[in-house]
């Protein structure tokens, strides 16, 4: 991994270098672990031509491991607890003679940027923008098989969560388990708050877990994602409660299934960021189920829940390959429920396979 490390600083330099800047100073924690590998909160990069020195709080409590992993090639500033590492490789920046600087601007406060301009003594400062977070779109293979380990312990916990007696049980007790049995199983986290909806509450976009039990002939739609070396995924099921669904259940989940599939099967490097939104929305709005939300169907996944590309209806750019997605259309009818299915899924091109689907867990209309 160390080379993988490097290879991502050197392209980062070069960015630097055409853009008129001699070093750049990185504060976003997913860019800094991006670069570095160090996951620690806090800490701040400062990348000259010649070197990497990753400024960190010196009183970190260790990891698992009894210690931060850091890429022996970065060098370490220990900065004393309450400073501020930004402010630190601020004057590092001043000592090695640097003359521009690249700061993330979307990241650091007015105040934080006031303050590294008057450490940064005689040195320009210029604005990085989200170059690493352009850098970080497409995925190596290192971080790819992160995601698939994620993917597997998403659906590992969901799957054990299916064997268990569900009835009776609050939306909020069953996203408490799900978020301990990923956990169980190896992951660092939850990639994000897991939501459980069942009844009126199932196929909404962002519900939070209440004190509703689960009842038979409910819809359950169930939202999760694991994070695995800090690299998360994203997947959601409908699955109905108790008897065999009823014939509007069936025919519903039937029509989010396809439109999902239609969405998955366009995905492939140089396709519109728009086109897979589309093929799902016509199949829905064919159906009389137009989503009301304006929210894009999916977006990229990896070291944050929510990265670059979107694929929403307005996105014109184009897929790239080795870019995990995810693809989630839903149909929620008020008062009654709804359904919402949900893939992680790599752009490959066809002649490698197509479409890499990560999570796996089984779409079937399944009876709890």
């Amino acid at each position: 991994m160390a080379d993988a490390y490097a290879v991502r600083r050197e392209r980062l330099r070069e960015h630097c270098s055409a853009s008129g800047a001699d070093a750049s100073l990185v504060t976003r924690a997913a860019n800094v672990r991006y670069l570095t590998g160090c996951a620690p909160c806090g800490a701040t990069l400062l990348l000259t031509r010649e070197r990497a020195v990753l400024a960190l709080p010196d009183d970190l409590p260790p990891d698992d491991t009894g210690e931060h992993l850091v890429d022996p090639s970065t060098s370490q500033l220990p900065v004393p607890g309450g400073g501020d590492t930004a402010l630190a490789a601020a004057e590092a920046a001043t000592r090695l003679g640097v003359r521009d600087l690249a700061v993330e601007e979307h990241d650091l406060t007015v105040l934080r940027h006031r303050a590294v301009g008057r450490l940064a003594q005689g040195i320009r400062l210029l604005d990085l923008g989200q170059a690493v977070e352009r850098l970080r779109v497409v995925k190596d293979e290192h971080e790819i098989a992160d995601l698939r380990i994620a993917a597997e312990i998403a659906d590992q916990a969901l799957g054990e969560l299916l064997e268990s007696i569900l009835v009776g049980r609050t939306e909020r007790h069953l996203a408490m388990e799900l978020e301990r049995r990923m956990i169980d199983h190896g992951a660092d986290r939850a990639a994000f708050p897991v939501s459980v909806g069942t009844g009126s509450h199932s196929g909404q976009e962002s519900h939070q877990p209440t004190d509703r039990r689960v009842e038979e002939g409910d819809f359950l739609t169930v939202v999760l994602g694991a994070m695995y070396r800090g690299y998360g995924v994203s997947t959601a099921r409908t699955f109905v409660i108790g008897a065999a669904p009823a014939p509007w259940q069936v025919e519903l989940h039937r029509l989010v299934f396809r439109a999902q599939r239609a969405a998955r099967e366009t995905l492939a490097p140089g396709v519109a960021q728009h086109a897979p939104d589309q093929a799902a929305r016509e199949i829905l709005q064919a159906a009389g189920h137009a989503e009301g939300s304006v929210h894009p169907l999916g977006h990229g996944i990896g070291l944050e829940v929510r990265e670059a590309p979107r694929l929403g209806p307005a996105d014109m750019g184009k897929l790239d390959n080795r870019v995990p997605v995810t693809v989630g259309p839903g149909v929620h009818i008020p008062g009654k429920g709804g359904v919402r299915i949900e893939d992680t899924l790599v752009v490959r091109p066809l002649e490698e396979g197509g479409p890499e689907l990560l999570t796996i867990t089984t779409k079937e209309l399944l009876a709890l």
